[in-house]
């Protein structure tokens, strides 16, 4: 009797520990993605960065009595780029931080090209259509990219929180990731006035 308890017990462990080390594995795989999609979203917000001091350059010589506006976006530009935060560290308070920063450059950009409305001249300059429609199509990359991490995240958390994985989660220091999360300005229909 004492053999077959023991047998049990050997063959439990062994099973626990097959079954834990492919958690595991699976776990690394799916935290290395997260990290992978976290490296993309930082390379299109770095686009984006890229592409504002020729637009504010452009801008720059054609409206010079916008400047508040245009030492808002290199301000706003300054601040975003000043935020980074390694793939180890995307707890949601980070990533929050992370999209914050990011927010307040897209504010600034708004302002900035309903600044532009106002100077036809400019509005019909290739340079600036041309970093007009880099930006737009940068502004698209950022929302896949998001996209695509958020889904890397979601992977991530619901293997963490599945059985059986999550007893062995938090042994293994898999914590769960931030999402990217709608800003709360978006929630709030923007006013049309005519």
């Amino acid at each position: 009797m004492k053999t077959v308890k023991s047998l049990i017990y050997v063959l439990s462990f062994g099973s626990m520990l097959f079954l834990s080390s492919c958690g595991y594995n699976g776990g690394v795989e799916r935290d290395e993605k997260v990290s992978a999609a976290w490296g993309q979203v930082q390379n299109v917000y770095q686009r984006r960065a890229d592409l504002i001091p020729n637009l504010v350059s452009t801008v720059k010589g054609y409206a010079t009595q916008e400047k508040e506006v245009l030492v808002g976006v290199i301000e706003a530009r300054a601040k975003a780029t000043s935020v980074n935060i390694d793939a180890s560290k995307l707890t949601p308070e980070n990533v929050k931080q992370f999209q914050d920063a990011q927010s307040g450059l897209s504010g600034a950009l708004s302002k900035l090209m309903m600044v532009t409305e106002n100077y036809p001249e400019l509005k019909s300059n290739q340079n600036f259509l041309e970093l007009q429609s880099q930006l737009e199509g940068t502004e698209n990359r950022i929302t896949v990219e998001r996209r695509n991490f958020n889904e890397a995240v979601q992977d991530y958390n619901t293997f963490g929180r599945s059985f059986p994985n999550s007893m062995f989660s938090s042994m293994w220091d898999f914590k769960k990731k931030g999402y990217f999360e709608a800003d709360a300005a978006s929630q709030k229909a923007p006013t049309v006035k005519f």
